[in-house]
């Protein structure tokens, strides 16, 4: 029995849950989640989502934990939200936003802009003496962690000086240079 699939996922106040035809919809007051399923049997109390599985075939025991694990991230979607904060590195690295575009200098000859999803909220944050920092937003998981990795592809981290886009609390593996 997968031990994540087996726990049942707690509905909060505010959030609905509803299974029609092979699809699961949630609803919370930040916005509406969809998700189709197959091979699992969800059942929706009043209070709670429990994941079975009809069998112990070996791809139901896959999807078993994983519509679990994708239901709970939803509800905590729709009720809390999700945020996602990328740390630029570097000299003369810069980011600003206006609205959904994201403009971001990061030493290549020209500026990157990125028109973000209107489901995820942008804010940057730029202080003097320190990394300026991009702040995402959305009640979709997997959008907000798209979106982030796709700006930090624009320069990942290097491992000599450390220098790229990398998210706040990520630790970077340092080589030392070359030895005179």
């Amino acid at each position: 029995m997968s031990r994540i699939g087996k726990n049942p996922v707690s509905i909060p106040s505010g959030v609905t849950v509803k299974v029609e035809n092979d699809i699961i919809i949630v609803e919370g007051k930040l916005g509406k989640l969809e998700q189709p399923f197959s091979d699992v049997v969800i059942d929706v109390d009043s209070d709670s989502v429990v994941v079975n599985r009809p069998s112990d075939a070996k791809d139901h025991r896959a999807k078993h934990g994983l519509y679990r694990s994708l239901i709970s991230n939803m509800i905590e979607g729709v009720s809390k939200g999700w945020t996602k904060e990328l740390e630029l590195v570097g000299v003369g690295y810069r980011a600003s936003n206006q609205g959904q575009k994201l403009d971001l200098s990061l030493g290549f000859s020209h500026n990157i802009v990125l028109n973000v999803a209107p489901e995820v909220k942008v804010e940057t944050v730029s202080e003097k003496g320190k990394n300026p920092i991009v702040k995402l937003t959305s009640f979709d998981k997997q959008l907000v962690g798209q979106v982030a990795a796709k700006i930090r592809a624009f320069r990942k981290p290097e491992p000599y000086k450390g220098k790229g886009v990398r998210f706040v609390g990520e630790v970077i593996r340092r080589k030392a240079g070359k030895s005179a």
